[in-house]
């Protein structure tokens, strides 16, 4: 959109919050920072966080059963098990 007056821009903000109920919605606009950025979110799980002088996008880990996010698997992949035992196996 080019460069918004601060002012225009949260009563922009406050206007897509109001239309948005249910949804999602992120603002990146130009700012007097390091990163020359700031962001604003809404509707979601993300939050802004200021991490020295740089603002990044929080995701909270998610804890589901099942699923490898957050925890690392332990041990070799079946696929790599394979390759090693043929790699040892053509040496003899």
């Amino acid at each position: 959109m080019g460069h918004i007056d601060a002012r225009i821009r949260d009563r922009l903000w406050e206007r897509i919050i109001d239309l948005l109920r249910d949804g999602r919605a992120v603002m990146v606009y130009s700012a007097r920072n390091e990163q020359h950025m700031a962001f604003k979110v809404y509707g979601a799980d993300w939050s802004p966080v200021d991490c020295d002088g740089l603002q990044l996008i929080k995701r909270p880990k998610e804890a589901k059963e099942g699923s490898f996010v957050g925890t690392p698997r332990k041990g070799w992949s079946n696929a790599s098990k394979y390759r090693k035992a043929r790699k040892f196996s053509k040496r003899n």
